[in-house]
């Protein structure tokens, strides 16, 4: 209970602190739009280190190696825990964006945030906005902005991974950027297995070796959904025999 009071503290502080440096952010934004996302970046970053040293979280971290450092790349990753993005955003680089359910552009202070960081807002059952915020994050890639999407859609409470959408690799495929598979293990355990409660976790974060489709085929490219989604499945299932 207490991680969970000290993380709770921790938000509320920031959120009250964000009214000073949420402003400083758009004055920054009108004048260098790369230079505010480094910013919100390396504070919400920040945040994200300390939510972690609070709630007792200690992440093995393999693969780093495999982002590339002087290109934008679209970052594949499974999801079942709030903690994915939490632990994914402290690991990459400074100018990356999240694509998150429309449902957080209604959360105030946090929406701000993102959108200085450059993250797209999806509406899954609007085929057409849906549509527009794919072009929107081809668009953030072209311009330098890596991002993270979970084609899952939703957190997965079940065992292995559910079934990918598709329409998310239309990122990599339409901006020409590489896949960087990313798996985590045993996220879960920090908070969705013990709600309301905060556990002392030990997790995993891997980044696989980038997937390049601009030499591909039409066929192959048809089946890079399937073959991104066998290849974090294989990794997740592999190393979750170390967490049971």
């Amino acid at each position: 209970m207490i991680r969970v009071l000290l993380v709770l503290i921790w938000i509320v502080f920031y959120c009250i602190l964000s009214i000073i440096l949420l402003p400083i952010g758009y004055i920054i934004s009108k004048i260098n739009r790369g230079a505010s996302q480094v910013y919100a970046a390396t504070l919400v970053k920040f945040v994200f280190k300390v939510i972690l040293f609070l709630s007792g979280t200690k992440t093995e971290v393999v693969g780093l190696e495999n982002i590339p450092k002087d290109e934008a790349v679209l970052f594949v990753g499974n999801h079942r825990s709030y903690f994915d993005v939490v632990i994914g955003y402290t690991l990459v680089p400074l100018k990356t964006g999240f694509v998150a359910k429309k449902e957080m552009n209604r959360i105030l202070i946090i929406r701000q945030w993102m959108r200085l960081l450059r993250c797209p807002f999806l509406d899954r059952d609007n085929i057409k906005e849906g549509l527009k915020t794919i072009l929107r994050g081809i668009d953030y890639i072209k311009d330098g902005t890596s991002i993270v999407i979970f084609p899952e859609g939703t957190r997965n409470s079940g065992d292995g991974l559910m079934e990918f959408h598709t329409g998310s690799f239309k990122l990599a495929e339409k901006s020409g950027c590489k896949i960087i598979p990313m798996v985590q293990n045993n996220t879960d355990q920090i908070f969705e297995a013990h709600f309301p409660f905060i556990k002392r976790t030990h997790t995993r974060i891997e980044f696989l070796e980038p997937i390049d489709m601009t030499s591909m085929s039409r066929d192959e490219k048809k089946e890079i959904p399937s073959k991104v989604y066998n290849i974090i499945l294989e990794n997740y299932n592999k190393h979750q025999e170390e967490f049971k």
